[in-house]
């Protein structure tokens, strides 16, 4: 282990597959101990199932890591405040918090339902606010913490995501408002901004709109979810202390700024 989060315990959200998965087995190794939350479900959020945590679980553990398991709803406030007690019973502190689990329900607004737009919006912006809510009171009284949200190029718009665009632009909002509100306590706030990447939601699209949105990328190629990753426990390192509110865009060059 690479030992730059040595002795740090962190939560990822929607860890049990895809980009969250990546992040859990990253900081594990190096060296946080992590609580691995997934609900299980499909990815509109349909369902539930343990397999998915428990097998991230596994995998760190093989690997030397400290890992449990956690099958929280993040739209779901009380789950989210158990979520954080879990930590601290598990492995006696909080350092990291991973916001990651998000679901899609792809349709233009005019065909939209509301509960198609609720649950979107439950899951990404409100499981945001639970999981912060409730880690943000130990960050506060430790005087330390790294906070890691989950936006997307989405969010900049995109035809067909009227609610997940408005979720993901709401959680970068939210972001460098909370940077604000808790950076004299030394806690940093930021997010990463994933693009297209290769995950279980982009091999839902269908081939024309994957072929287009490709060819759209000056990389050529789609993401791994171990770049985002990357830039997460780059984050989450001792050499991110002085970073806080910002944005950082895994996305090939697909939008820049």
């Amino acid at each position: 282990m690479a030992g730059r989060l040595e002795g740090k315990v962190a939560i990822v959200t929607g860890a049990g597959r895809g980009i969250g998965r990546g992040e859990a087995l990253a900081l594990s190794e190096e060296g946080a101990a992590v609580v691995v939350n997934d609900l299980g479900g499909s990815t509109g959020g349909e369902g539930a199932d343990q397999t998915p945590a428990e097998e991230v679980v596994n995998e760190i553990k093989k690997n030397g890591g400290k890992a449990v398991a956690n099958y929280a709803d993040v739209s779901n406030y009380d789950a989210c405040e158990a979520m954080v007690k879990q930590a601290l019973d598990e492995f006696g502190r909080l350092d990291i918090l991973v916001n990651n689990a998000g679901i899609l329900r792809d349709r233009m607004v005019f065909n939209m339902s509301e509960a198609e737009w609720d649950i979107v919006v439950a899951v990404h912006m409100k499981g945001t606010f639970n999981t912060i809510k409730h880690a943000s009171i130990v960050f506060r009284q430790q005087r330390s913490g790294r906070i890691i949200n989950t936006g997307s190029s989405s969010g900049l718009g995109n035809a067909g995501q009227a609610n997940y665009a408005a979720a993901k632009a709401g959680v970068s909002g939210m972001s460098r408002a909370l940077a604000r509100e808790l950076g004299s306590r030394s806690i940093t706030v930021n997010c990463v901004a994933p693009g297209f990447i290769d995950t279980d939601m982009t091999k839902a699209l269908p081939d024309a709109q994957r072929d287009a949105l490709l060819g759209q990328i000056p990389l050529g190629r789609l993401g791994q979810a171990d770049e985002v990753a990357a830039a997460v426990a780059f984050l989450a390192s001792p050499r991110a202390a002085y970073i806080t509110g910002t944005t950082i865009h895994v996305n090939g060059g697909m939008y820049m700024s």
